[in-house]
Order: C-alpha cells, then structure tokens, then sequence
C-alpha cells in the first residue's frame, strides 16, 4: 500500500476522512457498512483514531486493516505515545507493519479518564517528536507520518509562536504532513500555514473539517480543544441548536462554504471528521469537488 507522501506527489489536493472504532459490536458491524459508502466516494486516504490511552487500539488496526486489504484505500492509523514504553511501541509498530499499513499520525495523546494523572517516565515518550524520530530510526521510509497541527495553537502552549516552533520540530524529526485541528473560522487557518510557512515549513499542511450536525457537541469540543466559535456560527446555530433536521441542512451549507473557501485559498485539500457518518460528507464532496 503506497504512502501517504508518494500520494501527495501526484496530486495537488486531496480528500480523506476519520473514523473512530465503535465501542459495541453492533457499532461495529454498523462502521463497516459506512466504510464501504465512503469508499464509493473515492477518498485519498481514510484515518482511524483510538481512545485515549490507547482504547480500542486492537480494533483501530483492525478496521485499517479493512479499509486496505477490502476497499484498495491507503489507511492511516493513529498512534499515541501515552502508557506505552518504547519497546512497547516499537512492538506495535512491528504489528502494525505486519498488517501492511504504511502510514501513520503520531501523536502525543491524552491520558486515559481512569487515568487522568498518568506521567511519562524513562521508558516512555514525552512528545509526539520523540515518537517521529523512533519511527524513523527503527523502520526509515516504510511508514508516512502524519502529525497533528492546531491552528489556533494547542492549547497547553505558551504561545501560537512557540507552537508553531513545536510544530516544525515535529517535521524535522521524520513528520511527512500535517493535519490540522477543527476551526470554524478559516483566517485561523490561512495565518497557521503563513506563520509555519514564515519559519521554512514546507510540507502540504491539510484542514481538518468538522460539519456541524450538532451544535452541543461543537460546544463540548471547543471547551476541551480551545477551538473558537465565531460570531458568525453562534448566529446560524443558537436558534435551531434543538432542531436536529435544520442543524444538519445549516451544517452542511456551512461546511461547504467553509471548504470551498479554504480550496480556492490554497488548502491542500480537505480531512472530514466524520463521526463515523457518511451523511453529510457525502452532500458535502458532491458540492466541493
């Protein structure tokens, strides 16, 4: 299966999608049925996250591993540093490897909610560059790595400069690509690719895209991931926030507008948050591509 960096050589833009595995057979069972709608659509690649701490890790390669040997679609799986040692890691590399998956997003991860205090030591990894560079060192150019930016800067950093200097840290140490955190406001975004651009980054930078389906939810991500939500959205969606059917139609006109703009300004292409939903990504791609 090619890599991701081979991929973005031939085209000037590219399409993917995130998944997460479910947490009950049945959601399971379920994944796989949207798995093979959004194969139709073609995607460049399909992404598939785990829990924190590493839950449902086992299931994150499995279903990457269909998404590959099912539907011919280059799979990325994510990988964390957090609980594992090193020779764990590279354990898990080698399975990965193993499962002919070529391509990874290295993370730093967040610690599991039985967990919350959990602390590197010794054998473990601190950041996500640390996690780039063993990669790197143990199994050099079998693997693209993708790494994770956040345009409004994470929001454990000092500062948006500093991120961005943790961000190009990240790519020197063997990261190939970038995708970002969801934004509603797309300036976050074009300023992000300026400020990495300004101190010599020059790989493809990819916005990841959240359609809004429901507004609650948004409201949670922003408290937890510092995301900002403009002006501009709370005006669209505080009035139909308990209307399911007009938050999904006003969602998908705003991605679309939001995606569009991004495209023509430049982006790389689109990553969609999918939620493990084929609707509205699907209205979406229709009007975008």
């Amino acid at each position: 299966m090619r890599r991701l960096p081979e991929i973005f050589q031939e085209k000037q833009k590219t399409f993917s999608f995130e998944l997460f595995p479910p947490k009950t057979e049945q959601g399971y069972a379920n994944l796989l049925l949207t798995i093979a709608q959004l194969a139709e659509l073609k995607p460049d690649f399909i992404s598939c996250t785990y829990g924190a701490g590493g839950g449902n890790r086992d299931k994150t390669f499995e279903i990457a591993q269909h998404i590959q040997d099912k539907h011919g679609i280059p799979a990325v799986a994510h990988l964390t540093c957090v609980l594992n040692t090193q020779t764990q890691i590279k354990d898990i590399l080698d399975d990965i490897h193993r499962r002919g998956l070529r391509n990874i997003l290295a993370l730093r991860g967040d610690p599991p909610i039985d967990n919350p205090h959990w602390t590197p030591g010794p054998q473990n990894f601190r950041y996500s560059y640390e996690l780039c560079r063993f990669i790197r060192q143990y199994f050099n150019d079998d693997f693209g790595i993708g790494v994770a930016g956040f345009p409004e800067g994470h929001p454990a950093c000092p500062s948006i400069e500093r991120d961005a200097f943790y961000l190009k840290n990240k790519l020197q140490n063997g990261g190939d690509f970038v995708i970002t955190q969801l934004f509603l406001d797309n300036q976050y975004y074009f300023h992000y690719v300026r400020r990495l651009t300004d101190i010599g980054v020059t790989a493809k930078i990819i916005p990841g895209v959240l359609p809004i389906a429901n507004y609650n939810r948004i409201l949670e991500f922003s408290k937890k991931d510092g995301v900002t939500i403009p002006d501009k959205v709370k005006k669209i969606f505080e009035p139909i926030k308990d209307d399911p059917e007009k938050t999904l139609e006003a969602g998908k006109a705003f991605a679309i507008e939001q995606c569009k703009d991004l495209l023509q300004g430049g982006a790389p292409g689109i990553h969609f948050y999918t939620l493990n939903k084929y609707q509205p990504v699907a209205d979406i791609l229709k009007e975008i591509k």
